[in-house]
């Protein structure tokens, strides 16, 4: 439901020469810029599939007070509970994923995915998941590879990769092809500050930017890959567009500090697809 309600407002950002900037830092970059400017115009063939990762270790989170309400503490460690990040793989995945989007110019249109939570098991880790392994498919048949795991003394490895039919690049600033590997060499500059730069400078000029509906689509990208994780089924953005129930905006709605259990932990093929 949010995901649909995101695209109207993208779409009242533009009737009103709004700028809209929302994150996806990657796509400020001048070493993913001029990468997959070569990308698109042809420097490793055309593209039959990819991979890409965020697994790195656990992350932080707050004891909670006795003093706090359910909603108060579930607030303040808002990494864990699905209502408030979409999980990992949306929360902090999203930036692999929209990459691999935006290399190929389109979303998936379907994703069949696994996870679980065997190191984060303790109360205060909330519900979510710590690993995620999804494929999805684009148009085309392309077969993209998405792993992100949050568990600490494991390997890490954060990025993308595409293959294409006369090579394979790194979308953040390398092509190979046979024996010769290109590499940007050109400026270094923060997606962070280069992401603001490109609002303010929409702003001043009058000319507007507009990225509500190339995050809305990373996202609910993401969130058909955490779907198919949580009930073990193959979902579809038909589904998700068009036909799911879903709606984890309904508790915010009338949000407040008092009782909230927390949501049960997904069982594949237990869980519902909604």
């Amino acid at each position: 439901a949010g995901a649909r309600l995101m695209f109207q407002m993208g779409e009242l950002a533009t009737q009103k020469r709004l700028s809209v900037v929302a994150g996806t830092q990657r796509r400020h970059e001048p070493n993913y810029i001029e990468t997959i400017r070569r990308i698109q115009e042809g420097a490793i063939g055309d593209i039959v599939g990819g991979a890409c990762y965020w697994n790195q270790g656990g992350l932080w989170h707050v004891d909670r007070n006795p003093q706090w309400s359910d909603v108060e503490w579930q607030m303040r460690n808002w990494l864990y509970f699905t209502w408030l990040s979409g999980d990992h793989i949306v929360e902090q995945h999203i930036h692999n994923i929209d990459v691999i989007n935006w290399v190929l110019g389109a979303h998936p249109i379907s994703a069949m995915g696994m996870g679980g939570r065997q190191a984060r098991t303790e109360p205060h880790y909330g519900h979510i998941y710590d690993h995620f392994a999804v494929e999805f498919e684009y148009p085309g048949g392309i077969k993209v590879l998405s792993m992100c795991r949050q568990i600490d003394n494991c390997a890490i490895l954060i990025g993308e990769r595409v293959v294409g039919t006369k090579g394979t690049a790194d979308p953040s600033g390398s092509i190979t092809t046979g024996s010769e590997t290109w590499r940007y060499d050109g400026p270094k500059r923060s997606g962070y500050k280069q992401e603001h730069v490109a609002l303010i400078n929409a702003i001043r000029n009058n000319q507007p930017i507009n990225e509500t509906r190339a995050v809305t689509e990373s996202t609910l990208a993401a969130i058909m890959g955490r779907m198919s994780a949580y009930t073990g089924k193959v979902v579809t953005w038909d589904f998700v567009m068009n036909k799911s129930q879903l709606n984890l905006l309904e508790r915010a709605e009338k949000l407040e500090f008092g009782p909230m259990p927390v949501d049960e932990i997904a069982l594949p093929g237990k869980t519902a697809l909604v």
